[in-house]
């Protein structure tokens, strides 16, 4: 279906992480994964864009009313929109939990109302809406041996996965006057100045909070992570490779907590291929 290939076009090209580990899908849950990723980037990009704040609420109101359609039954392969045809065709294939979307829409909404947090279970709200959606759409389709437990886990996996995004933006967030680390976290590790410099605030234990925030997110890592043996193969190593990939990026920023402030930390090609296919023989990376 070229719906889908044109969702597959989006997923690599915008995607490199998520990317690696769907390929290791079979076919029909892999175009399914492209169509769950390319609405989910759609509605990342409205947050993200050039337009007014009450333009962007008028897309995202849209893409509410494109969910209300591919529940009512309502689209077909005619409708021009390809991103709706093919998240329409998944979700006739799979138990797609298409109302994990609305949480994400509502994650984004968060963002353009300039949310900010001052405790880290205020975070876990916004957390749980822009990234633990997208682990409880993707175990639609991947299937479940316990499916209640499963979504508790993959929703915190997801958690710990933006708690690294966090991290590996932290610098780019604050330069476009975003802060998502909570406040009380900020004023124990005396950061409240924000990360508009290439350096930490001047008397700030600036390692002092990214390790305490690292060991946050390793705790969510290791519990989401017991999602794996609920899983068939080629979805438990999807998971594998794409979870391995942030993991190591942790690491990374865990071990040199200055370089989120001197750009986006980042792993080469060949060692997130290495961590998918470690993911593909049963390994955890």
């Amino acid at each position: 279906m070229a719906a889908y290939r044109y969702c597959e076009a989006v997923t690599a090209l915008q995607a490199r992480n998520f990317s690696y580990g769907i390929r290791l899908l079979p076919e029909s849950k892999r175009l399914a994964m492209s169509a769950l990723y390319a609405l989910a980037r759609r509605v990342d990009d409205i947050g993200d864009g050039e337009l007014s704040a009450d333009r962007k609420q008028e897309q995202l109101l849209a893409t509410r009313a494109l969910l209300d359609e591919i529940r009512a039954g309502a689209v077909t392969e005619e409708d021009t929109d390809p991103i709706k045809v093919a998240l329409a065709d998944a979700a006739r294939r799979f138990p797609v939990p298409l109302d994990a979307f609305d949480e994400l829409i509502d994650g984004v909404e968060m963002d353009l109302r300039g949310e900010e947090y001052r405790t880290f279970e205020d975070l876990k709200v916004y957390c749980r809406c822009v990234a633990g959606s997208i682990g409880r759409l993707s175990l639609g389709v991947y299937g479940c041996a316990d499916p209640k437990r499963g979504a508790e886990y993959a929703d915190t996996l997801g958690l710990a996965l933006q708690l690294t995004n966090i991290l590996r933006d932290l610098r780019e967030d604050a330069v476009n006057g975003r802060t998502y680390l909570p406040a009380e976290d900020l004023a124990r590790f005396g950061c409240e100045q924000g990360f508009a410099s290439p350096t930490p605030p001047a008397g700030a234990d600036f390692a002092g909070l990214v390790a305490f925030e690292a060991r946050r997110a390793q705790g969510y890592f290791e519990e989401g992570l017991r999602l794996l043996p609920m899983l068939d193969r080629r979805s438990r190593a999807c998971t594998a490779a794409m979870a391995g990939i942030y993991h190591r990026l942790l690491g990374r920023i865990a071990a040199e907590p200055e370089s989120v402030l001197r750009g986006r930390v980042s792993l080469p090609g060949w060692e997130k291929a290495y961590v998918a296919l470690s993911g593909l023989a049963g390994g955890r990376s």
